[in-house]
């Protein structure tokens, strides 16, 4: 991209860019895009001064790395580039999929639920946490009393599918 181009004037009257499942990415590509905004905005403001989002849970998915030690992968991380240093980290408080539908009568058991999923994602419910552990899943999450427990759990998250599929609202 040059400067003066019509891509980069679109990028000039752009105020927020939005980089979505940022931890699973390769920090090449956070330092390809702050470079390449300094080059074409002429500025040497990190992201050539523009406002950038990275959104995903960094308790999440990794980059990908062939044949990549443990070392490689954490090194290939965005927490190992210099952007990082200049970001500031804002931390969702609530669980919205999880609320989102529910009747307010099952708000503290979808509290309990969301508190089970973060303990999870911080390594708290295995310990000692190595980087492997065996997780006991709750009775109250199983679906034990079904023939075919994966069409339960499929109606249950995507009720009456057959009628909606076709509907751009319904997913």
């Amino acid at each position: 991209m040059d400067p003066g181009t019509d891509k980069a004037q679109l990028l000039e009257k752009t105020r927020l860019l939005i980089w979505d499942e940022a931890p699973m990415a390769h920090k090449h590509g956070f330092q390809a895009l702050d470079r390449s905004l300094k080059d074409v905005l002429s500025s040497n403001l990190l992201f050539g001064g523009k406002v950038v989002v990275f959104g995903g849970d960094f308790r999440q998915s990794l980059p990908v790395v062939q044949k990549g030690t443990r070392q490689d992968i954490v090194n290939a991380s965005l927490c190992s580039s210099y952007i990082l240093s200049e970001c500031s980290v804002l931390r969702l408080t609530k669980n919205r999929r999880l609320t989102m539908g529910r009747p307010s009568s099952d708000v503290e058991e979808t509290k309990l639920f969301a508190k089970w999923l973060l303990d999870i994602g911080e390594g708290n419910v295995s310990c000692p946490n190595d980087g492997v552990a065996t997780i006991s899943i709750p009775d109250d999450l199983l679906i034990k009393d079904y023939v075919d427990p994966i069409s339960k759990l499929f109606d249950f998250v995507y009720p009456d599918i057959l009628q909606n599929y076709e509907n751009q609202h319904y997913f």
